[in-house]
């Protein structure tokens, strides 16, 4: 049967030399398990549901489960993922976030789409301009920073002036200018309880400001969030003209090494302690501590230098100290202080023990000198 006769040749596609195949054609996901036999691309299961939604321009079938007609199998082999790439993303703007399987859908839906339906980035397109600029306007629901309700706020982002501006309906002028040299966003639609939830930082009097924000079209969230790197790239190009892209572009935008609950107590480890949702930003090296995951402001932070400086991080408590629920403790060992945690469970304490040992394993840089404390 063709069926038996096919299967082991789509399979031998998957690990071909020079085909890209072996990994999704979308995400990077290992090892394809589906396929789209119009585009001719192997791809997982995840980014083949939202090929589903694409009928005019791909359709899907498993590589295991479906049949596959000779004709179909000879264009897959004639294709591929490296052809693919190289019509579809020949044009990819440096600035764009091109998402990994572990990100979230809208990513990686407004990738596919912007791919293959929108053509954005074949040679020929000038769709890949739009963003470039770094300059956007437009409304997106912000939460409150009091009420925790999402109200529509104008923003207008502008690289040329170096600020991200958002207005409320009662203030003429902005209610916040926030320089593009402090900005970071990153999804966050578990959080946010959004699918288009976007997370957006910056630092405000020595303190971290978090504006939470969604908008009804997953287009336009992620044109905001391509915008928000256009207009850092362009800032960081211009305030390090003789650092090679590649070192830039990591920069640009950030996602939290870490985030989740521990409980804290003082610098007198005497203190009662309290449950605090911590967030570990590996690249500005600090641990930020909220009363609740949508804090508009932190509550303190602590630096997490390089273990040469004399941190560390241990798996244990100081002697005569104990949480009340929560047992799993770990100890961060400053020049100045020892900070003292617990942890729900022993996974959430190892999970929290290897990031911060990443962080502090990092060799510092200059900028990273500064240090400062987590408050009580």
């Amino acid at each position: 049967m063709a069926q038996d006769r096919n299967k082991p040749v789509l399979l031998e596609l998957l690990t071909a030399a020079g085909t890209g195949n072996s990994h999704c054609a979308d995400c990077g996901a290992p090892d394809p398990e589906w396929a789209s036999y119009k585009l001719g691309i192997f791809i997982c299961l995840n980014c083949s549901g939202i090929h589903r939604n694409l009928p005019e321009i791909s359709r899907v079938k498993s590589l295991h489960l479906d049949f596959w007609e000779n004709d179909l199998v000879e264009f897959m082999r004639t294709h591929g993922n490296f052809c693919a790439k190289a019509k579809y993303e020949a044009k990819v703007p440096p600035f764009y976030y091109i998402p990994d399987s572990k990100d979230c859908l809208v990513l990686k839906e407004q990738w596919i789409r912007a791919k293959y339906e929108r053509e954005e980035f074949v040679a020929s397109s000038v769709c890949h301009e739009t963003g470039s600029s770094g300059s956007r306007e437009g409304f997106l629901w912000k939460r409150g920073r009091d009420s925790r309700r999402f109200l529509k706020r104008r923003f207008l982002l502008s690289a040329w002036e170096g600020v991200l501006k958002y207005y409320t309906k009662e203030s003429r002028g902005p209610k916040a200018v926030i320089s593009i040299k402090d900005l970071n966003a990153m999804f966050q639609t578990e959080k946010i309880r959004n699918p288009h939830g976007l997370q957006i930082t910056y630092s405000k009097e020595g303190q971290m400001r978090n504006l939470f924000v969604y908008h009804e079209s997953g287009k336009e969230i992620v044109d905001w969030f391509n915008a928000i790197r256009a207009a850092r790239l362009q800032f960081l190009r211009t305030t390090f003209p003789t650092t090679p892209e590649a070192e830039l572009l990591p920069k640009i935008t950030r996602n939290y090494f870490k985030e989740g609950y521990m409980e804290k107590t003082g610098p007198k480890h005497k203190e009662a302690f309290k449950k605090r949702w911590f967030s570990l930003d590996s690249q500005e090296r600090n641990l930020l501590y909220f009363k609740d995951p949508l804090d508009a402001f932190e509550l303190g932070h602590v630096f997490i230098g390089h273990k040469e400086q004399g941190y560390e991080v241990q798996a244990d408590l100081p002697r005569g100290v104990s949480g009340k629920k929560w047992k799993a403790g770990l100890t961060i060992v400053t020049p100045h202080r020892k900070f003292v945690c617990v942890c729900e469970n022993d996974r959430e304490q190892k999970e929290w023990l290897a990031a911060l040992n990443v962080v502090i394993s990092q060799p510092r840089t200059g900028c990273e000198l500064r240090q400062t404390g987590l408050s009580a």
